[in-house]
């Protein structure tokens, strides 16, 4: 696990093949060969790791008397009303496992971010025999306390969601929703009125079949966002895949030697896709002649639209399950290239692939370009890639003291935040395993885990904040989607987890020091998208420049606060603010106060929202 370079070797060239085969052979064969053996790919057989009072290390390790950083007060908070579901308990087949996305969005533009949590479903809710459970979207009250808006608004999915990506795609002003499920998907256009309508099918992004964690950007610079749907694997709801049930052979289907359900390697993938914004209301899929419709099926989980190599136009970065990633590379005609084993990124240092889940974007080493965090299956590493320029990524996991930490747990949304607003980006992941049968094995894993937060030392380390007992980060939970926010305007990134078969959490920042902090919400010029997705804002405060880009998607399935925001530690000044707009123009703005969020328009000063 030492760092190594971005360069290709040839190892690296014969992992990909290998790692490719499986899959490739499946979508030349189609589903009437008996796959090969099926499974996720991981780092190994691990020794248990537990505390001192000899409790697996994802469910233990809580110390007394630590500062704490985050409070749960999900019931507090009103989200408890909230439940998810997610096939059966045992989770018999993959379709049951995933979980879903949870979404940060200010859906009624009074200012305060409101939640819209997606759900699953069962088979009997897919065939028709119960009640399908329902997504939800929760009105911020301004108090510490949220109301269900959910049949007003006109948003409870009640199909099998995975993923959710909010934008304003419209260029209208209004925040819309792209769910993601098994089965065809939703685009919620806001209808300004505390309302949405469902247009997928006459916009043309409904699909079918099982879409992940979407992603918006204006690829093409025509000032409009574009949509990014990748795809998991296919799954026939009436011949789902079990061992022993044909073609599946009895034993094909195992982790550590004990039987779980089938996939994904060794099932046949989905494809990905790129959806163009026609600027009428509808899109049209160009996935195959941007060269991004994955036509050998990986397995997509979450996507990013992001600026890589900082040449103005966006890449798009696709975290896939236990096979190579892609970085698709903008290549300014309308089509991207795939350099995702040439850049590194693929896989990690050792030239093995992950299984990834969940996607963090951030400049955590403060040098202007933006690096990224990758959650990954248990018994492996969720791993740091550090921006070197020139689309070229490392490894840094172990130098950053990284690795050991995240071993044991299961990794899924994550995020780069400054919790504690001293001006280094801190990483936050959210854990849960896919087996239950974990709880019964002595394998020093659990099916419900803790989340974890690893504190931003000095730019090139990190150390993991010790869970508190009672507090947020001591919260045991099978959490999935991962959303990142200031819910309470106060200045303090908040946290929300989407949890398997249960409630959700909200974590709320309780953190107490003098650092002082900015947000900002841009909003795009004629020849931007109006909500600013792609903006890239560089502030300079003690010294020290900092960078944050407006996202439309990432960590698992889901999206968070479109605003961006700044620790800026003991500083009281900004010495210098520079955004550069998805239209390519490039401004310096007057800093605005400190301690305070407030607004820029492309091409005019800030405006204050609040002090």
């Amino acid at each position: 696990m030492r760092e190594k370079s971005s360069p290709l070797n040839l190892a690296a060239l014969l992992c990909f093949v290998i790692l490719l085969m499986p899959n490739i052979a499946d979508a030349q064969i189609g589903s009437q060969q008996t796959p090969a053996p099926t499974g996720v790919r991981t780092g190994g057989v691990f020794a248990p790791v537990r505390d001192a009072k000899n409790r697996p290390i994802t469910a233990g390790g809580f110390v007394d008397g630590a500062q704490i950083v985050f409070e749960d007060i999900t019931k507090r908070a009103g989200l408890d009303k909230f439940r998810h579901v997610s096939g059966t308990v045992a989770k018999g087949t993959i379709l049951e496992a995933p979980g879903s996305g949870v979404a940060l969005l200010d859906y009624d533009n009074d200012g305060w971010l409101d939640i819209y949590l997606l759900n699953g479903s069962t088979f009997d809710a897919l065939t028709g025999k119960e009640k399908p459970p329902r997504a939800m979207l929760l009105r911020n009250n301004h108090d510490g306390t949220f109301t269900d808006v959910t049949d007003k608004a006109g948003v409870a999915n009640e199909r099998w969601g995975f993923g959710v990506a909010v934008a304003d795609y419209d260029n209208d002003g209004w925040p819309d929703i792209y769910v993601s499920n098994y089965g065809k998907n939703r685009l919620y256009h806001n209808n300004r009125d505390g309302t949405f309508t469902d247009v997928a099918e006459q916009a043309g992004v409904a699909l079918g079949g099982w879409s992940t964690g979407p992603t918006w950007g204006d690829y093409d610079h025509d000032g409009r966002l574009d949509l990014f749907v990748p795809g998991y694997v296919k799954f026939d709801l009436n011949n789902p895949p079990i061992a022993g049930h044909r073609p599946i052979p009895k034993d094909a289907c195992r982790f550590r030697g004990v039987d779980v359900f089938c996939g994904p390697i060794g099932l046949v993938g989905e494809s990905d896709h790129l959806f163009h914004n026609n600027g009428d209301g509808t899109f049209t899929d160009v996935s195959k002649k941007a060269g991004v419709s994955d036509p050998n099926g990986a397995y997509g989980f979450a996507s990013l639209f992001v600026d890589v190599d900082d040449d103005g136009w966006l890449d798009l970065i696709v975290a896939n399950d236990s096979v190579p990633n892609f970085l698709y590379r903008n290549k300014h005609d309308g089509t991207f290239e795939d350099m995702g084993y040439l850049s590194g990124f693929a896989v990690d240092g050792e030239g093995r692939a992950h299984a990834s889940m969940g996607i963090a974007a951030g400049d955590f080493n403060r040098d202007g370009r933006i690096d990224f965090y990758i959650s990954a299956f248990s018994d492996d590493y969720n791993v740091l890639y550090r921006n070197d320029g020139s689309i070229g990524f490392t490894d840094v996991t172990a130098k950053a003291r990284l690795v050991r930490p995240t071993i044991p747990f299961l990794g899924w949304g994550a995020g780069f935040l400054d919790f504690d607003n001293d001006g280094l980006l801190d990483l936050f992941v959210a854990n849960g395993h896919v087996y239950p049968v974990t709880d019964s094995l002595d394998w020093g894993t659990t099916w419900a885990q803790r989340p974890q937060l690893f504190r931003n030392m000095d730019g090139t380390k990190f150390e993991e904040v010790p869970p508190t007992t009672g507090s947020g980060l001591a919260t045991v939970v099978s959490a999935r989607g991962a959303a990142f926010g200031d819910l309470f305007n106060d200045g303090k990134i908040d946290v929300v987890l989407n949890n398997m078969d249960s409630e959700p959490t909200l974590l709320q920042n309780v953190v107490k020091n003098s650092n002082h902090w900015i947000e900002l919400q841009l909003v795009g010029g004629p020849k931007s998208p109006r909500d600013a997705v792609g903006a890239k804002v560089f502030l300079t405060a003690g010294g020290v420049r900092q960078r944050a880009d407006v996202l439309s998607g990432g960590s698992y399935g889901s999206s968070s606060d479109p605003r961006v925001h700044f620790g800026l530690g003991p500083s009281t000044k900004i010495e210098k603010l520079e955004i550069d707009w998805p239209s390519g123009l490039h401004q310096r703005v007057k800093p605005p106060a400190i301690d305070a969020i407030s607004r820029i328009i492309e091409a005019q000063e800030a405006l204050p929202l609040s002090r």
